[in-house]
Formats: structure tokens, sequence, C-alpha cells
């Protein structure tokens, strides 16, 4: 319980996908004008994240390393993530056309967010299906996922709030745009590592 107490903590808030390994900044950048929009694009994460962490667990947990094709890693995950995110493109454009319509180009590029497949890799780089039992590794992997993708909706969402609120500020011409949301990112970073005392 502890250690997936850790888990969850560490993942979401110390070491935070997009502020402290910048794994998925095209999106974290993109989709972060509307509070509305990036929660939207959040949501979308968590449900590849997870359920990717899950099924790339258990691929490598019965198929992979039992055949000795770990060396297949990074082609079986990003087969998995993709077939996710045809999933969620679908669920989208059926149930919700207006979030589907905002997210547009950015939501096909769930499956080559670098964040995504690297959760899937680093599960496996942490060795949580490597110590114990399988059904223990395959629970960390997916708390990890989990927790992950949970702390790039955190921060994608804080990230549109302070964009909301730093359009209607007086900001020098030379760091409107760009300038002044990657100032925001890094701001947000140093704030996170505040989390480190935490675990």
């Amino acid at each position: 319980m502890k250690t997936l107490l850790v888990i969850l903590i560490g993942s979401a808030l110390v070491n935070n996908v997009v502020l402290s390994q910048f794994l998925g900044i095209c999106p974290f950048l993109g989709v972060s004008k509307k509070t509305s929009t990036a929660a939207g694009m959040g949501a979308a994460v968590i449900f590849v994240i997870t359920l990717s962490s899950l099924i790339t667990s258990a691929l490598y947990a019965f198929i992979l390393k039992p055949l000795d094709l770990t060396y297949l890693n990074t082609i079986v995950f990003i087969l998995v993530i993709a077939a996710l995110v045809q999933l969620v493109e679908m669920i989208l454009k059926k149930y919700s056309p207006a979030l589907y319509k905002s997210l547009g180009v950015y939501l096909p590029l769930i499956t080559t967010n670098c964040a995504v497949l690297g959760v899937a890799l680093l599960n496996v780089q942490n060795g949580y299906l490597d110590k114990g039992s399988v059904a223990i590794g395959i629970i960390k992997s997916v708390a990890n996922g989990f927790a992950t993708a949970l702390g790039f909706t955190i921060a994608i969402v804080i990230m549109a709030g302070i964009r909301e609120r730093i359009e209607y500020n007086d900001i020098p011409q030379s760091f409107k745009g760009t300038p002044i949301v990657l100032i925001t990112a890094g701001l947000m970073a140093i704030a996170f590592i505040g989390f480190s005392g935490i675990i």
C-alpha cells in the first residue's frame, strides 16, 4: 500500500511527466489555451495511458518476456497505443462532437505523444514486472500510468487557467505568445519541484 502511494504521488507530482521529464510538450502547449479543452485532453490522456499501461504490462509479462521477445517492446507498445487512441477518437466523435472538434489535430497526436509511450517503457525499465508477482507488477504499472496521466492533466489544466488570465494582462510585446507560455511552464516546473519533499 505504501509503495503504491509513493508511486502515485511520485508520478503525478514529483516526477510530473510534462514539467520534470519534458514528455508530452506538444499537446501541453497546443491544447492549453482553454480550460475546457485542456480538461478534455487530460481525460483522453488518462484513459489512454491507464489502459495502455494495463495492456502493455500484460503483453510484456505474459508474451514478450516468456518468449524472449522483449526487443519488440517499442513496436508492440506503439501498436497498442495507436489502437487505443483510435478507440478514444471514435467515442469522442460519436458522444462529444464539440470536444472532438476542439481537440482537432491534437487528439490523433496522442498516438505519437512521447508521454504515452514513455510511461509504457518506464513501467518495464522501473522493473515493476520483474520483482515479485506478475499481478502486483501489473497493478504497480497501472498505478504509475494513471498517476502520470493525472499529473499531465493537472499540469495542462493549471496551464490553461493561467493562459486564460494572461490573455487579459498587459504583457510586453516581446513576451507575448510562446515566450510567456514557456516562462510560465518553467515557473510551474519550479513550483512542482516543491513536492519532492513529500516522498
